[in-house]
């Protein structure tokens, strides 16, 4: 039987990240995970480059970009590992970055280089990895620490940190190994749901949109009432079988199922006023002159649903013209569903911050962790959930018993 300080289950983010961390610091540390390749959600992300983090979080106020029954739990981690201490890492071992925009950062290269950072890091430290490599139990001993069934023999330690995960894309290996080993110790669950996911609508009702699929275009997108109102001023993208893009996925970890989403298709202009407008001096199509604010794919596919429409502007009834604009600028429907977490970039819901500590990621159960991914805090699109996985796997290594107050038996 080996024996390590820690063993840290999942190779992603924020596993591979808490290892390099806690071994840096002289603790004996295992890293395991079922899957052949590490980190492969890092790899797919932001198109390859890793939207890594992201410059605008604002820790004071951690509401205002992510979502969970607390969102304030992760006040703590995210102020005391903030993106600029990320940053200073990525500089330390010279990858290139840019920023896009609204404060995303990305790899210049590949996210490749943030993958080898990472395992960089834990070289450094001598973390122990083992992959692939399966948990198929863990149990406590009597002594307090933990014993591990392995695909490579049984491991026993007194500090074990849960990082692998949600449900999102199993198509790389996600499970709800976390979640499962939280209900085994008694920990409470927010039920699990597909976060930044395309949303889905019935077949025949959307068929008159499946032809616009590719189109995309700037939007104001919401969801909730007045109470709980939701706005994102992002790209909406329209699919074969409903909308996505960077507007759709933001609003998806809002919206409820069973309720409407709501989206101004012309934010940048008054189009009220702009349609009264082109009645005065156009003598265009409606179709054609409506092209001049949204794309003429959307145009024409608008203006086909009303026969009122389908007409010279100039002959257009000041109320068609005023039901066209209120379709277009505060188009309500109601979606069926979502993609799934075949397409879902996180997962909504996870382990229940109530059981867990904001300074370490304690759980409830002395020595079991949980970082990342499975607890239950979901950020926007945009490199937001990177860092919680950077500032929660920092909070729970730095908070890891120094070996030298560890048991005998448990110390490197």
């Amino acid at each position: 039987m080996q024996n390590f300080d820690v063993v840290i289950v999942g190779a992603g983010a924020a596993g591979l990240f808490c290892a390099g961390v806690a071994s840096q610091r002289g603790l004996k540390v295992l890293l395991l995970d079922h899957s052949e390749k590490v980190a492969e959600k890092i790899r797919i992300s932001g198109g390859g480059r890793a939207n890594f983090t992201n410059r605008d979080i604002d820790v004071r106020q951690p509401h205002k970009h992510f979502v969970g029954d607390n969102p304030n739990f992760c006040r703590s981690a995210l102020s005391r590992y903030t993106p600029a201490d990320f940053i200073a890492l990525m500089q330390r071992h010279a990858i290139p970055f840019h920023e896009k925009h609204k404060g995303q950062l990305f790899c210049d290269r590949s996210a490749g280089d943030l993958i080898d950072m990472l395992l960089v890091e834990c070289a450094t430290g001598g973390v122990t990895r083992w992959q692939p490599c399966g948990v198929q139990a863990l149990r406590t001993t009597a002594d307090g620490g933990y014993e591990l069934d392995t695909a490579r023999g049984v491991v026993q330690t007194s500090r074990v940190v849960i990082a692998t995960g949600g449900l999102s894309i199993p198509a790389i290996g996600a499970t709800d190994f976390g979640h499962r080993i939280a209900r085994q110790f008694g920990l409470r669950t927010i039920e699990p749901r597909p976060g930044l996911v395309p949303l889905t609508f019935d077949g025949a009702a959307w068929a008159p949109y499946a032809e616009l699929a590719g189109l995309s275009l700037p939007v104001l997108i919401e969801t909730g009432d007045k109470k709980s109102r939701t706005v994102f001023a992002e790209d909406l993208l329209f699919t074969h079988r409903g909308l996505s893009g960077p507007g759709v996925l933001q609003i998806s970890s809002y919206w409820k199922p069973g309720t409407p989403i709501r989206i101004n298709l012309a934010p940048e202009v008054d189009l009220p006023a702009a349609l009264a407008q082109a009645k005065q001096r156009s003598r265009k199509r409606l179709a054609n002159e409506l092209a001049q604010w949204v794309p003429a794919r959307l145009a024409d596919a608008w203006v086909a649903q009303d026969a009122e429409w389908q007409r010279p502007v100039a002959e257009c009834s000041d109320k068609a013209l005023a039901r066209l604009a209120e379709r277009l600028t505060r188009w309500e429907l109601v979606p069926t569903g979502t993609e799934g977490y075949k397409k879902a970039e996180v997962t909504l819901g996870g382990v229940d911050t109530r059981e867990l500590s904001q300074q370490s990621m304690e759980s409830k159960q002395p020595g079991l962790y949980f970082i990342g991914e499975v607890v239950d805090v979901t950020g926007w699109l945009g490199g937001y959930n990177f860092q919680w996985a950077w500032a929660s796997a920092h909070a729970c290594a730095m908070a890891l018993p120094a070996p030298s107050s560890l048991p005998e038996s448990c110390s490197a």
